[in-house]
């Protein structure tokens, strides 16, 4: 039972993360969505009783977005003012960056998300998704090379271009899907519009092969959009039933509306309603979230829980959250979703411990990981940004 203050919304039928995916059954048998949307009127829910513990891998980072998890055990992270950082398998920051990317990063544009293709280990390839230097008219995802010494990059080419980009929306999440495509959040690019026009690919969520053509089995084989009706999105992981979470950003102030972050259960083609519709809100052909929180997170990446060192999370979706003004918003969030989509349990862990949470996703040994977002202006930057380990106490 949830121990939050809910309200039930009925809905219509509502539809790996990192570059170690989860394998997928290609014909699940899945449950029917039958979501009933939550709204959460106070606070982000209760305390969470796990234990757990937390170890500081690299610190001296500035405002990490996204890491990607070398074969050698290394890391590579993006920040945003566009350095791609290498991070040693003992959390050693190499002082000379991989690569300078020439980006726009007002706002909250920049180097963004990172994804290693699948069949790195042979091609070495790589792919970034940044907000162009043309005056940051637009984003652009481009696949790079990585060197054999690991330590130095080189461009590739664009495979997604004409991605409209604003001082706020951009999206930028990178992830390889369970079948090999590439799938990329974007956002509104701070014109709402753009979620329902399916001429556009802001707010959106897309799928394109690695070589940048659209799949065949896309919803619309002549388009890469595969989720509509998203406002600003930074996170997107799979459940076993190959169903993609997504996380979305809630409004701050466009249309007299506030709050309302959300996490949805979604499938190929599917509707998230904005801005037609937000909070537990129905309308024709849009599907509700699972849950949404009146007050502000907001989410940013997500994994689902596949490690073994916290058994409790197993399936679980775990959150990073960017709050700020507030010692206690910052947090990470677990929620567990039943077959049909809907939230069973949500509770919070790290409340205020390490700031700003950006980044969350699985790493190949099984652990945890959470980049913090603290030195971007919105929080308390310090000595610089942390990548962080979640694991059992």
């Amino acid at each position: 039972m949830l121990l939050l203050t809910l309200l039930a919304c009925k809905g219509d039928d509502a539809t790996p993360t990192d570059d170690t995916a989860p394998v997928v059954d290609t014909q699940p048998v899945a449950v029917p969505l039958d979501v009933a949307c939550q709204l959460v009127e106070d606070g982000y829910g209760p305390a969470g009783a796990v234990e757990v513990d937390v170890e500081v891998v690299t610190s001296g980072l500035t405002i990490p977005w996204g890491v990607a998890f070398l074969p050698d055990g290394a890391m590579l992270i993006t920040e945003r003012d566009g350095l791609l950082r290498r991070v040693e398998a003992d959390g050693t920051l190499a002082g000379t960056p991989v690569a300078t990317v020439a980006v726009s990063a007002s706002g909250e544009g920049g180097l963004l998300g990172i994804a290693l293709d699948p069949e790195f280990e042979s091609n070495r390839a790589f792919y970034l998704y940044y907000t162009s230097d043309d005056g940051g008219s637009h984003n652009q995802v481009e696949r790079w090379t990585l060197a054999e010494s690991g330590l130095a990059a080189s461009a590739d080419r664009v495979i997604l271009d004409d991605i409209p980009a604003g001082l706020y929306h951009n999206g930028g999440r990178l992830r390889f899907g369970p079948e090999g495509a590439l799938y990329v959040t974007t956002g509104d690019a701070r014109t709402p519009g753009n979620s329902q026009d399916m001429g556009t690919l802001a707010g959106k969520i897309l799928r394109v092969e690695p070589d940048g053509s659209v799949p065949a089995d896309n919803p619309d084989p002549s388009s890469p959009v595969y989720v509509s009706g998203v406002r600003n999105s930074q996170g997107i992981d799979w459940r076993d039933d190959g169903r993609m979470v997504i996380t979305d950003h809630g409004p701050s102030g466009e249309l007299g509306r506030t709050g309302h972050d959300e996490i949805n259960v979604a499938e190929p083609g599917f509707n998230l309603g904005w801005p037609e519709v937000y909070r537990c809100d129905e309308g024709e052909g849009l599907h509700p979230p699972s849950m949404t929180w009146q007050n502000a997170m907001p989410p940013g990446g997500h994994a689902i829980y596949r490690g073994t060192e916290i058994p409790e999370w197993q399936g679980d979706v775990i959150i990073g959250v960017m709050g700020f003004n507030s010692p206690n918003q910052p947090h990470l969030h677990r929620i567990t979703l039943s077959d049909d989509g809907n939230v069973t349990l949500s509770e919070t862990y790290l409340r205020g411990e390490y700031g700003r949470l950006r980044d969350v996703l699985m790493g190949p040994d099984g652990g945890l990981y959470v980049t913090t977002s603290n030195c971007d202006g919105r929080g308390t930057c310090g000595t610089g940004d942390l990548l962080l380990r979640v694991g059992r106490r």
